[in-house]
């Protein structure tokens, strides 16, 4: 009895605290705000719109959240390269990661805490350390999406490619234009296309511009065409040449992976045949058989 009444107690209290967080943060007087608004000359204004308003007041909550995580920097800069391979390139994805993972892991504390107690040492652990692995789990389930969406787009790229280079289109012009071209049909090549884009026209080299295309997708389609774009910017030979034969290796290769994933089927097809199928045909196969001598038995 006293453990549950002071779990009802903790619970309470994290929850008073985690809304009056909530309530200073998003309130509209909020005293930090109007200083900073007076500091930036920013009274004046028209006000901003109220979406626009919480966004902001929500990475301000997170930021200090994120900081206090006890990670090593290896740690964050490759939570950060996870990150851009996922698409979220910005740096308050970072903090609403972070948060994510904190929330969730002091949501399944709370509520291990409210219904069970003290009692179970391992629940206390297992059931935090579930929530805080969980965004990370859906961050690598975006990668590998994002990863193959790239994959399946790179031949278009190369085709299209191929046709800028053959026409007089130098090869930044081109990616540039087939960036463009495939906006709406892939939208994530046609993204990192405009990035090398903007990247060579800051003044970064272009081999330099093309391995950073490497380590933003993680695809190994793409660093097989970048080390082949670098060889060729290298020794001076022929773009659309290399490009072409690039393209039939690579479309040999995605023939290869299919044949791969068509040879893997039957033996996938093993597991659910014998649960699904075997079982249920023995069951009902034997199992008259053996309800009927298991009456003659007993009757006897």
């Amino acid at each position: 009895m006293p453990l549950m009444i002071l779990a009802i107690v903790i619970f309470v209290t994290v929850v008073a605290v985690v809304f009056a967080f909530g309530a200073a943060v998003v309130t509209p007087s909020s005293v930090l705000g109007a200083r900073l608004r007076a500091l930036g000359g920013q009274l004046t204004q028209a006000p901003e719109k109220p979406a626009v308003k919480l966004k902001e007041r929500l990475e301000q909550a997170l930021d200090p959240i994120s900081k206090a995580i006890p990670m090593s920097p290896s740690d964050v800069s490759r939570t950060r390269g996870w990150l851009i391979q996922a698409g979220l390139r910005e740096s308050r994805h970072s903090s609403y990661y972070f948060g994510a993972r904190l929330l969730l892991a002091g949501l399944g504390l709370a509520g291990v805490i409210a219904f069970s107690g003290f009692s179970s040492l391992s629940l206390l652990v297992c059931v935090p350390a579930l929530g805080f692995f969980i965004p990370r789990f859906f961050l690598k389930r975006m990668i590998k999406d994002r990863q193959q969406r790239i994959r399946i787009a790179l031949p278009d790229a190369l085709d299209l490619t191929v046709i800028c280079v053959e026409a007089g289109l130098a090869l930044d012009q081109a990616l540039m234009r087939v960036g463009k071209d495939l906006h709406h049909a892939h939208p994530d090549l046609s993204d990192e296309f405009h990035l090398v884009n903007l990247e060579m026209r800051a003044g970064k080299p272009r081999a330099e511009a093309l391995r950073n295309l490497v380590d933003r997708t993680g695809v190994d389609d793409i660093r097989s065409l970048v080390g082949t774009l670098i060889q060729t910017d290298r020794f001076g030979t022929s773009v659309a040449q290399a490009l072409r034969v690039h393209s039939d290796s690579l479309r040999t290769a995605r023939r290869q992976r299919a044949e791969e994933q068509a040879a893997k089927t039957t033996i996938k097809m093993v597991p659910p045949l014998v649960i699904f199928i075997l079982v249920p045909f023995l069951f009902v196969t034997i199992g008259p058989a053996l309800i009927q001598a298991y009456h003659s038995l007993v009757s006897k």
